[in-house]
């Protein structure tokens, strides 16, 4: 029998909550006051009038459209190596045994912890070495070296909670390699791989140390943002692509979380 146990929280510990929720996100929501302000070149509080002019005036810049065209590429190109390589080494970690497997699974993740200016210092240096132009692949090199690890972490997790018995009686049933990958090993990891490539794509999209070393002279919507905010032309401009960022980004971690609630359904698992 399970106690009855009084979920109420303290009233405290519901303004502290609400007191870092406020913390995090009211910065946040600034963005989205002042991409509707009245005002061009400066940062009025209260916003002196809110008008919708800068959503066309935004609409009808080209070089937005172009840094939004290539942030598009890389982080979808970025997210399809993760999901390659990521999957890859999830599956040799969880179902394999050999010597040196944990020290590979550290190699694997330690570019996510690693500060984005080392990584970025790095790569300068490697595509500097090998005499590789700058352009968008090389910005997805750099991106696909933390993306990994998002989808890496997500699969290791599920591999590690389906069932061997299943691989093994697909095999017994005369299933060959891909047909147990189609039928049994991909419905039971597919919403790990999702979740992970929505990360990845959000973590890509909205990257900007790794990508200032090895952008060239190319320009994300990150990297465009910035060199605005130094040289501002119009910044309520600015504003409003910041708040597609935050929507573009937010919206694919909100589908990961809601995917990978019922993670723990996984086809095998004993109750």
């Amino acid at each position: 029998m399970h106690s009855n146990v009084d979920s109420q929280a303290p009233r405290s510990l519901k303004l502290a909550a609400s007191a870092g929720l406020l913390f995090l996100h009211l910065p946040i929501m600034l963005i989205f006051v002042y991409a509707f302000t009245t005002e061009e070149k400066s940062y009025q509080w209260p916003p002196p009038g809110f008008t919708l002019k800068w959503l066309a005036v935004t609409w009808d810049r080209p070089d937005v459209w172009q840094a939004l065209k290539l942030s598009v590429g890389v982080a979808s190109l970025s997210t399809i190596v993760a999901l390659l390589l990521g999957t890859l080494c999830a599956a040799a970690i969880s179902r394999s045994k050999f010597f040196g497997r944990e020290t590979i699974s550290l190699l694997v993740i330690l570019p996510i912890a690693l500060p984005g200016i080392i990584t970025g210092i790095a790569l300068r240096s490697a595509f500097n070495l090998a005499e590789i132009p700058f352009s968008m692949w090389t910005i997805v090199l750099g991106h696909a070296t933390f993306c990994v690890v998002v989808v890496y972490n997500n699969a290791v997790a599920r591999f590690r909670r389906t069932s061997a018995s299943l691989i093994d009686a697909s095999m017994d049933l005369g299933a060959d390699g891909f047909q147990t990958f189609r039928y049994v090993i991909l419905p039971n990891i597919g919403t790990a791989l999702l979740a992970g490539g929505m990360l990845a794509f959000a973590l890509s999209f909205d990257e900007v140390i790794v990508t200032t070393f090895t952008a060239g002279q190319q320009q994300t919507l990150p990297i465009w943002m910035l060199e605005e905010l130094v040289r501002p032309r119009q910044r309520p401009v600015t504003n409003v692509v910041a708040m597609v960022v935050v929507l573009v980004t937010f919206l694919p971690i909100l589908a990961a979380y809601y995917i990978t609630r019922e993670g723990h359904r996984t086809g095998g698992q004993s109750r």
